[in-house]
């Protein structure tokens, strides 16, 4: 009997009458027929199957699908073999001869597809192996046959090395659901061992089904369960890092895909591991608030602080738009003039650019910020409100929203602060042994070391976010970056002037005075308010009181708004006791003077009090060690400060330092103590003969002549 094969595939080859056509597309029951030299022809299938003289001519070999060999690669040799050699005989049923068989080999009778059918070829290959030796069924011929259709050349190998079961394995269902249920609880509770996790699990199988009803598995079945259902989840292990993996989205994440430098800027604020020398010794963390252009990758800007105020998030946004100007000791290498960036176009039109460094300006167009109460003060929102900037909140707890600024707080942690003397480790178990008593930088120093460090190696690093699309295997700099993006968006300058400065500062509304201006108990006051004593700003928003910035870093001085000036006019107004105190301090300090007044029952201190405190806890905190020990040696005992008074006033000095190196800060005069008095006669100190007490000149009051003059 002759049976015909009556399946088509594409590229088969066929003779219709006496014409030899190929298959070039089936398509909704129709046939596109294609031959050299001739025009192509669409024919119906039941018309080609019904036409007498239509045949299959050619090799037809069987074409399992595509796909599976990566993972029949990593299958063991006699496994591989094993299937490699079913589809030898796999083939020879399908079309007759063996996959391997050399083009225009005739097929054997019992298997030739013309001649016999299926069930016929897959019989007789039956009888052929079972008579070769091998143990198996006419079942298992037909299951391989399609298995090999279905799944190709990894269909016909060992099953049992094969990845085909599923993740939980043969566990109870319920048992897996319980399972999956303790570890979404997991997530937020302290790490625990093995153990706790299988007593919450029973306890969850007992409330759910009741005592007993669902078999517990043994205790290394367990174990492999939990590692199969909790991998890349830290179940056990740290617990700040299975919070961060479950703020991960569980979708896919989204994209964006800046294209001009400061399109969007992200901003965070982490410790920095680095212990830093804040004052006389004492020796703590400070914190590292960056900003980051997503497009370039590029530092904006980078402040070290021993608490971040808001404040410091509005001098951020300064900084960035600010050049970062060549400071003493910086090779002329690192200079914007020697560098990458295209300095003499960029200078033609910002002449601020002059003796700056190879940092480029940012002037950011959108700021991404997290919940922290730096970045939701007023201070804040106001200088964004000032530059124009929009400010985009991320979700809560999801830091995904600002990935760039937090892998490169990270980056900053490994590539610069592991090697700063005085590194502490990221955590307890990674920190040396007496790190804490390892020489360690200042705050101004290690800032010089930071921005230096960005200048040259940060913006100088090839980053891998910042591939070529058409070369990627060609990494870019950030400097190289913004040269290439700065072709297509151009460069538009956003100078900051001393005004714009005293905008990004924190503001209250006060009432002036016949004797100024008073802030916090402190009294502010200045020539140019003579005009203003006791009238009304004119803005009813304000409730007619006057609009004041202050420095939290700097009480020395405030500036007012003069609402009276037809254009914006700020007022410097200088605190009255500032000769009393010459060196300026913050916020911290006066108010931890007043809690020491308070504290010694002294009721409401006053300011010449409150100023005394603080210019002692100075003296105590900012005291060589050098001195100290002279000290010790002559015989007095100096009085311990507490851990508190330390810290205020380390951040009160190490504020100072910094605030004096900004340079957008304005430069407005300070007013001339009075003229010094001729110094005292030196007395003789009875407690130490070989030393002198310390003569500090005062200035004269002469009654007379302060009669003369109004306040």
């Amino acid at each position: 009997m002759s049976v015909r094969n009556t399946s088509l595939r594409l590229r088969d080859t066929l003779r219709l009458g006496t014409q030899t056509w190929s298959v070039g597309a089936i398509h909704d029951g129709t046939v596109h027929l294609t031959a050299p030299g001739r025009a192509s022809m669409t024919i119906t299938v039941s018309a080609l199957l019904g036409d007498p003289t239509f045949e299959v001519v050619g090799d037809r070999r069987a074409r399992g699908p595509l796909g599976g060999t990566a993972l029949f690669d990593g299958l063991p040799e006699p496994v591989q073999k094993r299937a490699r050699w079913w589809e030898q005989h796999v083939t020879e049923v399908i079309d007759g001869v063996p996959c391997t068989a050399s083009p225009g080999t005739p097929a054997k009778l019992e298997y030739d597809p013309q001649r016999r059918t299926l069930h016929e070829r897959e019989k007789s290959k039956h009888e052929e192996l079972t008579g070769a030796g091998e143990t198996l069924s006419l079942r298992t011929v037909k299951r391989m046959r399609r298995d090999y259709e279905r799944d190709g050349l990894l269909g016909l190998a060992d099953k049992r090395f094969v990845p085909t079961r599923p993740v939980a394995g043969r566990a109870d269902p319920r048992v897996v659901d319980a399972l999956r249920e303790v570890l979404a609880q997991n997530t937020h509770q302290s790490s625990g061992t093995v153990m706790r996790l299988e007593r919450e699990v029973r306890a969850v199988l007992e409330r759910t089904h009741g005592p007993g009803a669902v078999p517990m598995p043994s205790e290394s079945t367990f174990r492999r369960l939990l590692k199969r259902l909790a991998e890349g989840r830290h179940a056990t292990g740290s617990a700040r890092t299975r919070r961060t993996l479950a703020q991960q989205p569980d979708r896919m994440f989204g994209a964006v895909a800046p294209v001009r430098p400061g399109e969007l800027v992200e901003v965070d604020s982490t410790p920095l591991d680095v212990a830093v020398v804040l004052a006389d010794g004492f020796v703590g963390r400070v914190e590292l608030t960056a900003m980051v252009d997503v497009a370039t990758r590029t530092i904006a800007a980078a402040v070290l602080r021993p608490t971040t105020k808001a404040v410091d998030a509005a001098l951020l946004l300064a900084r960035a738009m600010t050049p970062e100007p060549m400071r003493p000791g910086w090779p002329q290498a690192i200079s914007m003039a020697h560098s990458v960036l295209p300095f003499q176009a960029m200078r033609s039109i910002d002449q601020r650019l002059e003796g700056a460094a190879a940092r480029p300006v940012i002037v950011p167009e959108t700021v991404v910020y997290d919940h922290g109460k730096v970045y939701l003060s007023t201070a804040f929102r106001n200088a964004c409100r000032t530059l124009g900037i929009t400010l985009q909140p991320a979700h809560p707890d999801t830091p995904t929203d600002k990935p760039h600024v937090e892998r490169t707080l990270q980056s900053v942690g490994t590539l610069f602060a592991q090697h700063v003397a005085g590194y502490l480790g990221s955590s307890v178990e990674r920190r040396g042994k007496n790190a804490e008593a390892a020489a360690a930088f200042s705050l101004v120093e290690l800032q010089d070391l930071l921005d230096e460090w960005i200048v040259t190696g940060w913006q100088n690093r090839p980053h891998d976010g910042l591939r070529d699309p058409l070369s990627p295997g060609q990494l870019l700099t950030p400097n190289e970056k913004y040269a290439a993006l700065l072709q297509v968006a151009g460069y538009i300058p956003v100078p900051l002037s001393q005004d714009d400065f005293v905008e990004l500062l924190p503001a209250q509304t006060r009432k002036i005075n016949s004797y100024g201006v008073k802030i916090d108990h402190r009294v502010y006051d200045a020539p140019e308010l003579n005009p203003l004593r006791g009238q009304r700003s004119g803005v009813s928003a304000f409730n007619d009181l006057w609009e004041v910035h202050y420095d939290p870093y700097d009480i020395t001085r405030v500036w007012l708004r003069n609402h009276h000036a037809t254009e914006r006019e700020w007022i410097t107004l200088w605190w009255r006791h500032l000769n009393a105190a010459p060196v300026p301090f913050g916020q911290d300090a006066w108010n931890a003077a007043r809690q020491i007044a308070a504290q010694r029952g002294d009721g409401t201190p006053s300011q010449e009090k409150i100023t005394a405190l603080v210019d002692d806890i100075l003296t105590r905190a900012s005291t060589p060690p050098e001195r100290a020990a002279a000290t010790r040696g002559s015989g007095r005992r100096r009085t311990s400060s507490s851990r508190k008074e330390q810290r205020v006033a380390a951040r009160t000095s190490a504020a100072s330092e910094v605030r004096g190196n900004d340079p957008v800060i304005p430069k407005t005069p300070r007013p001339e103590p009075a003229e010094p008095a001729p110094p005292a006669p030196e007395l003789e100190d009875t407690a130490d003969d070989d030393s002198l007490a310390e003569v500090i000149p005062l200035g004269v009051f002469d009654p007379h002549e302060e009669a003369k003059h109004w306040w």
